[in-house]
C-alpha cells in the first residue's frame, strides 16, 4: 500500500482514479508499489520481461528503438500522467519487451504487477478504458514517427525539432548535442552535423559546444513547410 502523500500525487496525476469508484481505488493502491528509478538509468531492456506496467507520477523517460549499428530513434517519451504502451501490449500479449526504456530524468512511478494489469481488464471498467486510451494515443504518435522517418526530409524534421524545442524551453537556444538529436531523429551525428553547419551557413543557427542558438525561427518554419 503507498502512503497517503503518494496517493494523492496518483489521483492528481491519473484522471481514470479520479473518475473510478472507491472500490477500485481501494484496489489499486492496495496492489501498487511505488519506485524511483535515477536519471540516466535504465528502466526495461530489450528482451526484458513485463513484470509490471509503471505509471509515471514525476520526472521523464524516453523509449527508444537501436538499430545493428548502433543507431537510435525516439518511439515517445512517458511523462507524468502518462504509462507505457509497450510494456502495457508486452504484459497483455505475453511478449518480451522489444525496445529500451532509459529515464532522462529522475523518476517516480508506480508498478501495475503485470497478472494485476490483466485481471483488472476484466474487472474493472475504468481500468480497461485507461489502457485501451492509452494504446490508442501512443500508437497515434509511434505511426507520426513513422511517417516522418519514412516520408519527410531531415532537414524539415530537423528544423521541426529545433522549433519544438525553443517553443518549450520559451528561450532561442537549444542545449543539446548532434549526437542526442541523432537519436531522436533517427540519423546518424555526422549526417545531423552536416545539415546543422547548412543551417549555419544560411543563416538560421549558431553553433556553439552543446548548444544550437536558433537565429531565424522563421526560416527553419519555412524548411518544415517545404517538407
Amino acid at each position: 500500500m503507498v502512503d497517503p502523500a503518494l496517493r494523492d500525487q496518483a489521483v492528481a496525476a491519473f484522471s481514470f482514479l479520479r473518475d473510478a469508484g472507491e472500490a477500485f481505488r481501494s484496489a489499486f493502491f492496495e496492489a501498487v508499489r511505488s519506485h524511483r528509478i535515477e536519471a540516466g538509468q535504465f528502466v526495461a531492456m530489450e528482451g526484458d520481461a513485463c513484470r509490471a506496467l509503471p505509471l509515471v507520477l514525476d520526472g521523464r523517460a524516453r523509449v527508444y528503438k537501436m538499430g545493428a549499428q548502433g543507431r537510435e530513434i525516439t518511439l515517445y517519451r512517458i511523462a507524468p500522467g502518462e504509462s507505457c504502451i509497450l510494456t502495457a501490449s508486452c504484459i497483455l500479449g505475453d511478449r518480451r519487451f522489444p525496445a529500451f526504456a532509459r529515464a532522462d530524468q529522475d523518476v517516480k512511478m508506480m508498478l501495475v504487477p503485470s497478472g494485476v494489469v490483466r485481471r483488472w481488464m476484466d474487472q474493472y471498467p475504468a481500468w480497461r478504458s485507461f489502457v485501451f486510451q492509452l494504446i490508442a494515443q501512443r500508437l497515434t504518435s509511434v505511426i507520426q514517427t513513422v511517417d516522418e522517418v519514412a516520408f519527410q526530409r531531415l532537414d524539415a524534421r530537423l528544423a521541426a525539432y529545433l522549433l519544438q524545442q525553443i517553443d518549450a524551453a520559451e528561450r532561442d537556444t537549444v542545449h543539446a548535442t548532434h549526437e542526442a538529436i541523432a537519436s531522436e531523429l533517427g540519423s546518424s551525428r555526422a549526417v545531423i552535423s552536416r545539415q546543422l553547419k547548412t543551417f549555419e551557413q544560411e543563416g538560421l543557427v549558431v553553433l556553439g559546444r552543446g548548444v544550437i542558438a536558433v537565429q531565424d525561427p522563421d526560416g527553419l518554419r519555412q524548411r518544415t513547410q517545404a517538407a
